[in-house]
């Protein structure tokens, strides 16, 4: 079957953080290139998500995972545990786990825990991780993948996806101010950035409105996405917050919402 490559998009599945919230999931982003169904981050409410937007979690080939922390990570193990039901044969595409140095060993641990009920059939199930001391790239059938650390914690990667076309898009993951951050988003069209709490509340490891719009100024990209949001965003106006420091295309993320590069 030929791949169609025309359509690059990206939707917010999660644009909330641990704070429970009827409105807002955990972490997670679906990037469609061309028929390849990408994960970021699969926190809290992901497989739900997937659903209201059509798509089988047995239709993802791949998730990447930015960093280790619960509101990133805490729907790996539901997933792959839905893929065992009824028999796990519904899964004929591969699935990948990607994330920074040290997964193997958090996938390890979670094994002991769990045992077979996380365990995919052979040839179906694969890890990969990305280097955690510089910028790392992956070329796979259709696009690229690309990474760097970023200021969170010692795991912590930002990613770039490039579609076969030149499209890109650049998710952060949690950070804090970061020279990589906008090394890695340097002429992207889009990049999909944390932007926890308010200027006035900011905290070690996250970024704010302004520290946002700064990033995606300094990189030039196309449009800026801010997402990761506490409920303390809902209180002010975050929008005001970064345009301050960035005049384009701005996004306040929502869960479900879509944006398309390409169709």
């Amino acid at each position: 079957m030929t791949q169609d490559n025309s359509r690059f998009s990206v939707t917010i599945l999660g644009s909330g953080t641990c704070v429970p919230s009827l409105a807002r999931s955990s972490c997670s982003v679906l990037v469609e290139t061309g028929d390849t169904k990408l994960v970021f981050d699969s926190g809290p409410g992901t497989m739900r998500r997937l659903l209201e937007k059509d798509v089988q979690i047995f239709d993802v080939s791949m998730i990447f995972y930015s960093h280790l922390h619960p509101d990133h990570t805490g729907e790996l193990v539901s997933f792959l545990f839905a893929n065992k039901y009824p028999d796990g044969t519904l899964r004929k595409i591969p699935l990948t786990l990607g994330a920074g140095r040290g997964f193997s060993d958090f996938f390890n641990g979670l094994a002991q825990v769990y045992g077979d009920w996380i365990q995919l059939d052979p040839g179906l199930f694969n890890i990969i991780e990305f280097d955690n001391t510089g910028r790392d790239a992956r070329s796979f059938d259709g696009f690229t993948v690309e990474t760097i650390p970023v200021e969170h914690t010692n795991e912590s990667v930002a990613y770039r996806i490039t579609s076969s076309s030149g499209k890109s898009v650049v998710y952060s993951g949690d950070t804090d101010y970061s020279e990589n951050l906008i090394e890695l988003s340097k002429g992207a069209d889009l990049l999909i950035c944390e932007s926890a709490l308010p200027d006035d509340l900011k905290v070690k490891g996250h970024l704010t409105p302004f520290f946002a719009g700064d990033i995606a100024t300094q990189a030039n990209v196309g449009m800026l996405v801010l997402t990761h949001l506490y409920p303390e965003c809902e209180k002010v106006d975050i929008e005001a917050q970064c345009r301050k420091a960035y005049s384009g295309p701005l996004f306040i993320a929502e869960d479900l919402m879509t944006i398309c590069l390409e169709e």
